[in-house]
């Protein structure tokens, strides 16, 4: 996760100098506009780096993360947990080489996760008011109706944004 966070806030950076240096970036592909700008032919060699890099790290945490949770439903799964896992990665490359547009694939994947957040709380909240799961510990009805109005506000808003993505696609 260090190794993810670090190489997007150093790629965010360099975007943003180049952008606030008034270049307009490349609507196909505006990451690899800005490293351009920068460093000419070069730069997109520098680019295709970074890409690779924070497209691995995801491909890698999404594939461990995803057949984590499939094997504690699935027996099968757990017995072969490394195989799942390369398997998710290949799909994956494979996903990628079909539809190409990585920085499109990127949004849209994107805004597919902010729809999975809110769905993701939405069950924590639930389960912390059941107390097989919790047991006596008592949840703050501040905590909970707060959670409730973010789960509703980001639900809304990732609705609204994968819309405007899938008009674009």
């Amino acid at each position: 996760m260090g190794v993810t966070t670090l190489v997007r806030v150093l790629f965010f950076l360099a975007v943003l100098g180049v952008v606030m240096q008034g270049y307009t970036l490349d609507a196909s592909n505006p990451a690899a506009a800005a490293f351009c700008f920068v460093a000419g032919d070069e730069g997109y060699r520098i680019f295709g780096l970074v890409f690779f890099c924070a497209a691995i790290t995801s491909v890698v945490g999404a594939a461990y993360t995803s057949v984590s949770f499939l094997k504690t439903l699935f027996k099968p799964i757990g017995q072969y947990e490394n195989l799942w896992i390369i398997g998710f990665i290949i799909a994956s490359a494979i996903i990628l080489v079909l539809i190409g547009k990585p920085a499109m694939l990127l949004i849209v994947v994107g805004s597919l996760n902010g729809l999975i957040l809110p769905v993701t709380l939405a069950v924590m909240l639930i389960a912390a008011k059941r107390k097989d799961i919790i047991g006596e510990y008592k949840h703050s009805p501040i905590l909970l109706w707060s959670g409730w109005a973010v789960v509703i506000i980001a639900a809304y808003i990732g609705f609204i944004f994968l819309q405007g993505i899938l008009k674009l696609i």
